[in-house]
């Protein structure tokens, strides 16, 4: 293969995902692997290498000396979580034998840059976990929330199964309604349906990351009418306008905006935050493509590839 390329990855709490593309924007390789994040993931640092390895090795003919940059968007890697966040990256890099030293950023600008090659935007992201942001020149200029599970990420597929479990809970000691989730999330975490305790147990021996799994099964019993799913859901797309809001420009519809995350691809969360950003902020959102994607796109830029490249690698 001739000529320079760029790597890109994206690694959120249950996956992350690689991709070498070219300078002109022509997708090279892809690999994928479990959850890096910082905070909820086992082993970041292994997750990237078999990602990043299995990437480069789809992509034959790609040298060392041949890669002309790397964006690493990492879950959790703002803040106080940068140093590790980088140091996972370095030791993924150094293991593979990579020369010099990719860029790590968080996942936000790397989100916005796969649904849009724009310079400037707003990008709303609700996977494993949720922030909203408004992005300029391939950096986060104002942020809301992204907090972690812990504290924040409202919304976010953890937060919407931490509040089905909680839920659940109330209903078994009498301080909550009836509904359907005391059965299905049992049954999810293979516990039994009527025992508060082991449903603790089997929550606690979780890393956080994986709750987010159980998401689904909320929203699922709100769409068929379970009057605790869907105050959960209800609650969690109106957290999520309320970020969008407190981020994004006047007017909120002068930047594209993107939707980024597995609660904001498909189901009633996200059918409920596209009907409020239409109705409160006249927005028509664009969908996020692999994060990995925006990541190269944001290489490209650093390499001086023309824009154009980037459009290109966001192309179906």
């Amino acid at each position: 293969m001739n000529g320079d390329v760029v790597i890109g990855v994206d690694a959120g709490g249950t996956a992350t995902r690689c991709v070498v593309a070219a300078l002109d924007g022509r997708m090279l390789g892809r690999g994928r692997a479990g959850g890096a994040n910082q905070y909820s993931s086992a082993d970041p640092a292994a997750a990237l290498a078999l990602a990043l390895g299995e990437a480069l090795a789809a992509a034959p003919g790609v040298a060392a000396a041949a890669v002309a940059g790397a964006v690493f968007g990492i879950a959790g890697a703002s803040g106080s979580g940068h140093a590790r966040a980088e140091a996972a990256v370095l030791r993924a890099w150094r293991d593979l034998g990579l020369p010099g030293g990719p860029e790590v950023t968080d996942d936000i600008a790397v989100a916005f840059a796969s649904g849009s090659a724009a310079p400037a935007g707003t990008v709303l992201i609700a996977g494993t976990g949720a922030v909203a942001a408004h992005v300029r020149d391939g950096a986060v200029a104002r942020r809301c929330d992204g907090h972690g599970w812990l504290l924040g990420d409202e919304g976010s597929a953890v937060w919407i199964a931490l509040a089905g479990l909680r839920a659940v809970l109330a209903s078994l000691d009498g301080r909550g309604r009836a509904t359907v989730l005391r059965g299905r999330l049992a049954a999810a975490l293979e516990t039994e349906p009527g025992d508060a305790q082991s449903i603790i147990r089997a929550v606690h021996a979780l890393p956080p990351a994986e709750l987010g799994r159980l998401a689904p099964e909320v929203t699922r019993a709100a769409l068929e009418g379970d009057a605790a799913a869907e105050s959960i859901v209800a609650g969690a797309a109106e957290s999520l306008l309320t970020a969008f809001r407190t981020v994004a420009p006047e007017p909120p519809a002068a930047d594209p905006v993107v939707l980024a995350g597995s609660v904001l691809r498909e189901g009633p969360v996200a059918e409920a935050v596209r009907r409020g950003l239409g109705e409160r902020f006249g927005v028509h959102p664009l969908d996020a493509a692999d994060g990995a994607l925006g990541a190269a796109g944001l290489a490209l830029r650093r390499a001086g590839a023309p824009a154009t490249a980037h459009s290109r690698l966001l192309e179906p």
